[in-house]
């Protein structure tokens, strides 16, 4: 986090507001938790509501990372955008102030994010349904939530992750409730009481709910605007909506929504969440047996201290009181209450440190210097306390990942330095947590704030501004770390190290590799035929790491580790004669790989206004790109009148609400079919019928066959075409089991002198898993008309 970063981030939180969000958490005694599949699955506005309007605890329930999904920012994709997704999430969660609860932990464990499925039962036998329901139980049983609530229907034209997520959430309400079940957690078991489902569709461009949602037992009202910022609650939702900017959230609507419809599972109609519970200290006191007076007191006590504010002497003598009470609470309580309530009086007096800590002005700042530390090596944690705090006899603790020690030291003065220390053989920080919590203790790296405040001692956890991670002391980058090579070819592969560090590759019979400093130089057998060939390099004794780093504003850095390789493709391919390419990407590598096949291509970053595309023979459109690049949706009058004089234009996909208009975009009308649920097809090794075997863009420079749709990864392809012009020309028919075929993955149409071809195929990411077919068709698509 750089100083620019921690300057924003103080002015945007500043202290009367955290200090007014401390004390609404005190308002209720109820959890929520919203379980969807994705990040930003979430039901932010009404979570917003939720958690600021009615002072509930929430608790996100997400089952992957979304690495398998899109990313509109860049070229990051599977691990890393997972990464970058997991962070999203918790920036979005921080702004709702709510837990994240992690089932999921990347592309390497079994509940992933594998891409779009259209079938529930698919995606749990894929994920392991028991496995998910046991990961959901646990999370009943660690957040104790009251309320359960789905964001999406387990019905048909659902996204398959959406139903299984569902269905394990139902689930695993009577697992974490059975005392016999998940035995190494004793005396855990917890009981949901009050299970919901959305009373609306989860349709719209994407999905095609094929059922109609339950009935409404609940309506649910927000009031009009939040005090403390004067918004309303479903804005605040869009302010955590934009953190997830990979893929595109966050909207404005000049008449935000204040009512949601909840259906409650086998249970009566009710004019508020939860209606049989508890909702505050005070309707809990009652139940509290010996306690009662006390519980009573805390919330008098809390009750005052709300309505002092911003007085903070009086805030502070009143949380002080009530955090008493609830210790003598504590106390008095009888077994069989504190088993039920137990952990409302615990989170309370948490609330209340927090509270306390801000109303005394205790809001200490936790940098790391370096945050990746390396084996053997070391750090230091600059903590800093920059304003007066009424807060006594503070000490902090940290808490580093394992193999990193440091010791306790006492914040007597504006700021300190603690020295910590990496051991030689401590474990690799994991890529990612299993939990988010909106009052600290993130990750591996925060330091416990104790202290004496208005005779109370609290205790507080302060994240590090950039967490700590422990990795190897070299890691391995090559560029390329993809190699392509053709079937004949005998030159040697030069790669580009990072690192002049000595490593050392196992080759296959045949392959010889040298290294000189900074060079490596790999040197096939003469005859190699088409194969993929994968070398794994080793640093320092053990396998090295790659170290794949992203960087933006909403959510800093982040570096995804994962085991170094280098891959060589030989590849029977033959390029189209005399064709001269201009590629207009977005997010994808297309443009890359059409370079490394040795193509004459020219990456337009920016199509100038007076760009007219002569001087190519070939223009093609990277993924989704008009809805990212408004100087490409300027050119098309241009590209038009490119085809009509003997072009050829090539669109992949694209998305229908992000710059295609059917009728203006494409030369000739052209629709991509709504919802896409329905056009598109998820198997990638669904059956692939070519219609057009002798069509110029199959048959030459490379004879296209049904072998080259073999190897696919993730999926054939997605917004296929619906409808279109008679001059188009479907060249492919493919669909899933049970599905009437699609004829819109692949479609060209001869346009005055020239031609226009649009791909719905998942080409891509075909590319960058390397495999064979699709970059002979890739060959193909580019050739001029």
């Amino acid at each position: 986090m750089t100083a620019q970063d921690r300057l924003a981030h103080r002015e945007a939180t500043p202290a009367l507001m955290r200090l007014s969000r401390a004390l609404s958490r005190l308002n209720s005694v109820v959890t929520v938790m919203n379980t969807g599949a994705h990040p930003d699955d979430e039901h932010s506005g009404l979570l917003a509501w939720l958690r600021f309007g009615l002072g509930m605890r929430v608790v996100i329930a997400c089952s992957t990372r979304g690495e398998g999904g899109q990313n509109a920012l860049g070229p990051e994709r599977t691990g890393l955008l997972g990464l970058i997704r997991s962070r999203e999430m918790e920036e979005a969660a921080r702004v709702l102030d709510a837990d994240v609860a992690w089932l999921g932990f990347g592309p390497s464990d079994r509940v992933h994010d594998f891409g779009f499925s259209k079938d529930g039962d698919d995606t749990l036998a894929r994920w392991t349904e028991a496995l998910v329901v046991e990961r959901m139980a646990r999370a009943y049983r660690r957040y104790r939530p009251d309320v359960v609530l789905p964001t999406f229907l387990d019905v048909p034209g659902q996204h398959g992750h959406h139903c299984a997520m569902t269905r394990a959430a139902a689930k695993a309400i009577a697992l974490a409730a059975d005392p016999q079940a998940l035995n190494d957690q004793p005396d855990a078991a917890w009981q949901v009481t009050h299970h919901y489902l959305p009373a609306w569709s989860g349709g719209g461009d994407t999905y095609d709910d094929a059922v109609p949602p339950p009935p409404a037992t609940l309506h649910i009202q927000a009031d009009a605007v939040d005090e403390a910022t004067g918004v309303s609650f479903s804005e605040i939702g869009q302010w955590s909506r934009r953190r997830h900017a990979s893929q595109g959230m966050g909207t404005w609507s000049d008449t935000p929504a204040r009512d949601w419809r909840l259906h409650r599972v086998d249970g009566p109609a009710e004019t508020r969440l939860a209606q049989s519970l508890p909702q505050s200290l005070a309707d809990l006191a009652p139940l509290a047996g010996p306690a009662q007076e006390a519980v009573a007191k805390a919330a008098r006590q809390i009750a005052d201290a709300q309505s002092a504010f911003p007085q903070r002497a009086r805030i502070l003598s009143a949380l002080a009181d009530a955090d008493a009470a609830l210790e003598q609470a504590q106390h008095l309580a009888s077994a069989a209450f504190l088993v039920q309530h137990g952990h409302r009086l615990a989170r309370k007096r948490r609330e209340i440190a927090v509270a306390l800590a801000e109303a005394a002005g205790l809001s200490p700042s936790v940098t790391l210097q370096p945050a990746h530390v390396i084996l053997g090596g070391g750090s230091r944690l600059h903590i800093g306390q920059t304003t007066p705090t009424e807060a006594q006899n503070i000490l902090l603790t940290p808490h580093l990942p394992q193999g990193v020690s440091a010791p306790s030291l006492a914040l007597d003065r504006a700021f300190v330095d603690i020295a910590a220390q990496v051991a030689a053989d401590a474990p690799f920080t994991p890529v990612f947590q299993p939990h988010f919590d909106a009052l600290g203790g993130n990750g591996d790296s925060w330091v416990e704030v104790s202290a004496h405040i208005a005779g109370r001692q609290i205790s507080l956890r302060v994240d590090s501004a950039t967490p700590m991670t422990v990795g190897p002391r070299h890691s391995f980058s090559a560029r390329p770390s993809q190699l392509l090579r053709k079937v004949g070819d005998t030159a040697a592969l030069t790669v580009a190290l990072a690192d002049p560090e000595p490593l050392s590759l196992k080759t296959p019979e045949g392959w010889a590799v040298a290294q000189d400093g900074c060079t490596l130089t790999i040197t096939p057998p003469k005859e190699a035929q088409e194969q993929l060939v994968t070398l794994t390099p080793s640093l320092d004794g053990r396998p090295a790491q790659t170290l794949s780093p992203a960087h933006f504003a909403h959510i800093g850095a982040v570096s995804y580790p994962e085991a170094a390789s280098l891959k060589i493709l030989t590849l029977d391919v033959k390029l189209p004669f005399g064709a001269r390419i201009a590629y207009i990407g977005s997010a994808d590598s297309v443009g890359l790989w059409m370079q490394r096949l040795g193509l004459d291509v020219a990456i337009l970053e920016t199509v100038e206004p007076g760009e007219t595309f002569a001087g190519f023979t070939t223009v093609l459109i990277g993924v989704v790109a008009f809805g990212t690049r408004p100087d490409l949706v300027a050119a098309t009058p241009r590209l038009h009148a490119f085809v009509a004089a003997g072009g050829h234009l090539v669109t992949l996909y694209q998305r229908p609400d992000l710059g295609w208009n059917a009728e203006a975009t494409p030369p000739r009308p052209l629709k991509i079919g709504t919802p896409s649920l329905r056009w598109r097809v998820t198997n990638p090794a669904a059956p692939v019928t070519i219609l057009a075997p002798t069509h110029p863009l199959l048959l030459g420079p490379n004879a296209i066959c049904l072998s080259d749709f073999d190897g696919w990864d993730k999926e054939r392809g997605l917004y296929f075409a619906a409808a279109w012009d008679e001059a188009y020309q479907p060249l492919l028919s493919m669909s899933d089991a049970g599905e009437a075929p699609l004829t819109g993955a692949l479609v060209s149409a001869k346009i005055g002198r020239g031609r226009h071809t649009h791909s719905s195929l998942v080409l891509h990411h075909q590319l960058d898993k390397l495999v064979p077919g699709a970059f002979r068709l890739l060959a193909n698509l580019v050739q001029p008309a």
